[in-house]
């Protein structure tokens, strides 16, 4: 799927169904897929700018700004997902790294987890949702509409996938009969809590109409991207 930014027709990097075999919740339906390898979920294009000196300003400030394109798919049982990840901690302390989304088309879902909680938010379009340190993170597509969501990130490290495919999937899955079923591969379970977006936001980030905005008027309110010692 090719996609126009900044004047520019990128190419993206694809999420194949085959690199999601671990972490699919409907193992028949999985089991039914002939070539897993040529079935296309999502998409994701990475490090992007409107201008040069956008990107400066990127650089200086060690953020990145990518778009997630994920088609209304349904993966039998399961609504659409990402494959989910971790963030390592920063230099500084033991605070992993956050992440800022924000819904450009469609709806989100955003299961964040971390041993003691599990949160599900619900985000629309316009919605910014802050991913705070330690919890990792998948989002869903429970929609019939394509989902397109954007986010600032340290460049600072690399996703972990590891602890998510080890478990054989997140915390919860969500059905497309409006089930959401916890995954028996954790053996503490938390229950899972439902928040709007705004709770999560403790910087006002949601009084910008968009992310890419604050990154040309105020760079600053993205330190704690970098730095979350200084603001959790």
């Amino acid at each position: 799927m090719d996609f126009s930014f900044g004047g520019q027709s990128l190419k993206p990097d694809i999420r194949w169904l085959s690199d999601m075999l671990d972490v699919i919740y409907d193992r028949e339906w999985l089991d039914s897929v002939q070539n897993p390898e040529e079935v296309e979920l999502y998409y994701m294009y990475r490090d992007l700018a409107l201008s040069d000196e956008d990107r400066e300003l990127m650089q200086n400030n060690k953020l990145r700004y990518d778009i997630t394109v994920i088609p209304p798919l349904n993966l039998g049982k399961e609504f659409v997902k990402t494959k989910g990840h971790c963030h390592p901690p920063a230099p500084a302390n033991s605070l992993s790294y956050p992440e800022l989304y924000e819904v450009l088309e469609g709806e989100a879902h955003y299961l964040l987890q971390k041993e003691d909680d599990v949160i599900l938010v619900s985000a629309q379009m316009g919605d910014k949702v802050v991913i705070p340190p330690k919890y990792c993170h998948i989002t869903i597509n429970p929609s019939s509409q394509e989902l397109r969501m954007a986010n600032f990130v340290s460049t600072e490290f690399e996703s972990d996938y590891g602890s998510i495919i080890e478990k054989k999937g997140g915390a919860y899955f969500e059905l497309t009969d409006g089930k959401v079923i916890g995954n028996k591969n954790y053996q503490k379970l938390p229950e899972l809590r439902k928040l709007e977006p705004r709770e999560l936001d403790i910087f006002g980030l949601n009084e910008f109409k968009q992310i890419y905005d604050i990154i040309k008027e105020v760079p600053d309110i993205l330190e704690f991207l970098n730095s979350p010692e200084k603001h959790y």
